[in-house]
This record gives C-alpha cells, sequence and structure tokens, in this order.
C-alpha cells in the first residue's frame, strides 16, 4: 500500500517503512507524526483519491533525527561596479520513517 501525501508545501509519494527527508518539523527525536493530507491511497488493483484529500486516512511517521544539509553557496556580482557578496546556506530538514498508512 502506497499513500501521497502533503507536508512543506511538497507532495511525497510514501510505503510502509520508507525513510524521507521533509522540511523541517517541530519534533523531538523518537515522536510519532500524523500525516493528515493524504491525496491518494495506491492499492496493488484499487486507488482512491480526494477531492481534495481522503476522508479519514492518514499517515503515522517516526521522527529518526533533525539536521541541516549540505552548504551550498549564494555569490551575488555585478561587473564594473564593485559588488560581489558572498553567502552560505544549509537547508533544516526532519529524517522520517513510515510506520503505517490508515486508510
Amino acid at each position: 500500500m502506497q499513500a501521497i501525501i502533503v507536508t512543506g508545501g511538497k507532495q511525497y509519494k510514501v510505503a510502509q517503512g520508507d525513510t524521507l527527508f521533509i522540511e523541517k518539523l517541530e519534533a523531538e527525536a523518537g515522536a510519532e507524526i500524523t500525516f493528515d493530507q493524504v491525496l491518494a491511497i495506491l492499492n496493488e488493483d484499487k486507488a482512491t483519491f480526494g477531492a481534495p484529500t481522503v476522508e479519514g486516512a492518514s499517515v503515522v511517521a517516526t521522527v529518526v533525527k533533525n539536521g541541516k544539509g549540505k552548504k551550498i553557496r549564494v555569490f551575488k556580482y555585478n561587473p564594473k561596479k564593485g559588488y560581489r557578496k558572498r553567502q552560505g546556506h544549509r537547508q533544516p530538514y526532519t529524517k522520517v520513517q513510515i510506520s503505517a498508512i490508515n486508510a
């Protein structure tokens, strides 16, 4: 069984046992989270689509850890003007493992 969920403004196709890196959530490691915004439930031969979400469906996940991604460099430059600006950015994430899909 698979499901399509929405979190952090993005959509993810998940199955039981999957590990995801999603946008940072306010939850400690080891906590359980429930995703209520389920757009679709996909069984082997049957698919249920919501309008916009499936009624009574949820996905339960366990937080593995919170962390930061790799650093990216942001460099702004205007030629002939002497303008140079260098920044770094590390996007925070939450690593979750899908425990159950309730349809």
